[in-house]
């Protein structure tokens, strides 16, 4: 007789009863890969026992591509073909490098496409595919040791990545063949592990500074709840720029500029910058010794107060965004229980520092700060592919920046705010403009400001077909979806003929950090300015909308109801209202003109609305639409 072997649900060691599913943190500098395992979520190794795997790729002609450690070795000597880094390229456009162009020691593509191309001696490669070839090698290793195929995976990105990105993002899990059970924002991966670890309840702030991006998020846990209170950040700021700001001290001392150095040089000073800075972290001062070539070569110190000078600006740019991240979170510093430190960048000890004395407290780093988003995204994996039902939890993350679309004016109509939790579907009526108008056309944009040409425009399509009917009278419900990992889909309906058209929201190139900053420094600091300009456009509108009606109906049967001064009269003030909408910015001097308009028109109206009444009722008694109104 067989023996069988009876394990609770979930838990039997048998692979086909149990779906494997992972937690990768794809990062600028370097990635992991976490599971679950025998109910604890556990980074995984690779064959030489290394859980970080350096998030660099090298290409060469006739051979695979080389992930990790021994591309990272290549670096200094073949940089043009070592891509480093790419992170900061996810989701951009051509427009986008000129931000980063001094810092990226590559030579990108000529080609038409909108998405930059790096030239390799392998040939052109985009951002998403480098980042595909480090989430295949991530892929690799999770079969290789759980031994079974993957159901799916949990991708972290920082919160502050916008549509383009988190797509870009998405697209090389594709490439790589990896089911992306969700989009995971990496503060909130870094709030799962550690709200499971400790029990911790309240408002928690997760200061997540990485090798090349920084997020700040504002939480409360409770009950299991993880509810994203506000975010912000900075997509393009991390550990690289401490490497770079001390490369940069370095250079004028070895007697060269910037422009003077070569790639292979480049990458030679940043290496040791990296290894001064993490030396730093132990030791008061740490020796430099560079030689770039035989001219140029250079021994000093670098001391820890040296360092700091050097770093400063940079970590109290991520404060003032922690600072606006607490107040768009509508609580007060003094509320905040604990902050929780993420990334490797938050070894550096002057970061604690600086971070400690801004929110009053000294930081939580019990947890490794390279390996606690991984950690929280497996444990969102394992959650996700059914391992653990009765470890579910509720993640509710919020969108970055507020979306709508664009309405009669050039304004901004908001249908989703900035900071509202995700998922979310939110619905608006519109209606036509002009009499007869069969289609409409819907453009998407994303910002703060009430002017369409202060947002950033991100899909533009086009609602036809409806039946023809009079201005104001169609009903179009325009429905935003944003799913869970932050993706915004748009559909539009006219609800009287079921006509619809719908748009997935993929474009070519993301905001950069400074446009993302300054859409939310913008808003704050011309929000008067921006409801006067609102209120003068819509004022415009309702001119232009006076006028429209009026010419038709005065083309229709003014000849035969007016008298030649009412008709000069009518036509006097409206001449009168189009100039002062042409030449005059005082809200109130159109809307008097409006007035006045309505006024002079008063008596036209009510005889053609008496003429609509006759030809309504022309062969009928009162008596039946008495019968009939009381049959309603």
């Amino acid at each position: 007789m067989a023996l069988l072997q009876i394990a609770e649900p979930g838990q039997s060691s048998a692979p086909h009863q149990r779906r494997f599913a992972v937690g990768i943190d794809l990062g600028t500098t370097n990635s992991l890969v976490a599971t679950v395992r025998s109910g604890v979520a556990e980074t995984l190794p690779d064959a030489s026992g290394n859980h970080l795997l350096p998030s660099v790729v090298r290409y060469q002609p006739d051979h695979d591509p080389v992930v990790g450690i021994e591309a990272k070795s290549s670096s200094v000597d073949d940089p043009l073909n070592t891509i480093v880094s790419i992170k900061r390229l996810m989701g951009r456009g051509i427009e986008d490098l000129k931000s980063l162009g001094n810092r990226l020691p590559y030579k990108f593509a000529e080609t038409e496409s909108s998405v930059p191309r790096i030239a390799t001696s392998a040939g052109h490669v985009s951002a998403v595919e480098v980042s595909a070839e480090i989430l295949k090698s991530l892929k690799d290793r999770s079969e290789q040791t759980l031994g079974d195929e993957l159901v799916g995976a949990v991708i972290t990105v920082p919160a502050y990545f916008d549509d383009a990105q988190r797509q870009a993002t998405k697209d090389a899990a594709r490439l790589a063949n990896i089911n992306v059970l969700r989009l995971l924002n990496e503060p909130t991966a870094a709030a799962v592990a550690y709200g499971l670890d400790s029990g911790q309840e309240g408002v928690i702030a997760v200061y997540d500074l990485g090798g090349g991006t920084f997020d700040i998020s504002i939480l409360r846990l409770n009950k299991g709840v993880f509810e994203v209170l506000s975010t912000g950040g900075d997509s393009a700021l991390g550990g690289d720029d401490f490497d770079h700001a001390i490369a940069e001290w370095i250079i004028p001392q070895i007697g060269l500029n910037k422009t003077e150095l070569e790639p292979s040089q480049a990458r030679l000073l940043l290496r040791e910058a990296c290894k001064a800075k993490e030396a730093l972290a132990e030791n008061e001062q740490v020796e430099l010794n560079i030689e770039l070539n035989e001219n140029h070569r250079w021994f000093g110190l670098l001391t820890r107060d040296q360092f700091q000078q050097l770093v400063d600006p940079l970590i109290k740019k991520t404060l003032l965004a922690c600072r606006r991240a607490i107040r768009d979170a509508g609580v007060d510093q003094a509320d905040i229980v604990d902050v929780v430190m993420v990334g490797g960048s938050t070894r550096t000890l002057r970061v604690r520092e600086l971070v400690g004395d801004f929110f009053k407290q000294q930081p939580l780093v019990s947890i490794d700060p390279d390996k606690v988003v991984a950690i929280g995204a497996a444990i969102q994996a394992n959650s996700l592919a059914g391992n653990d039902p009765d470890g579910e939890m509720l993640l509710l993350d919020v969108i970055p920046l507020s979306l709508g679309i664009e309405i009669m004016g050039g304004l901004t109509e908001k249908i989703i705010h900035r900071n509202t939790p995700i998922p979310v579907s939110r619905a608006q009526e519109f209606t036509t403009y002009k009499d007869g108008q069969t289609a409409m056309a819907v453009h998407v944009v994303q910002g703060e400001r009430e002017l369409i040409s202060d947002c950033r425009s991100l899909a533009r399509f086009e609602l036809r077909g409806f039946p023809p009917q009079v201005a104001g009278s169609a009903r179009i419900r325009v429905t935003f979806q944003v799913d869970a990992d932050g993706l915004l889909s748009v559909s539009a309906r006219e609800e009287t003929s079921g006509v619809e058209a719908h748009v997935e929201v993929k474009p070519s190139y993301g905001l950069n950090d400074a446009e993302i900053e300054k859409m939310l420094r913008d808003s704050m600091d011309y929000a008067k300015d921006d409801m006067l300009a609102r209120s003068l456009r819509e004022q415009q509108v309702e001119a232009d909308r006076v006028i429209v009606a009026l010419d038709a109906a005065m083309a229709e049967d003014a000849d035969e109801m007016l008298e030649a001064d009412e008709r000069d009269a009518i036509l006097k003030a409206r001449d009168i209202l189009l100039q002062t909408k042409q030449t005059s910015n005082d809200v109130q001097e159109i809307k008097q003109a409006v007035q006045a308009v309505e006024r002079a028109s008063a008596s036209y109206v009510a005889k053609r609305m008496n003429a609509s009444v006759q030809k309504t009722m022309a062969g009928h008694k009162v008596e039946e639409f008495t019968v009939e109104d009381e049959n309603k």
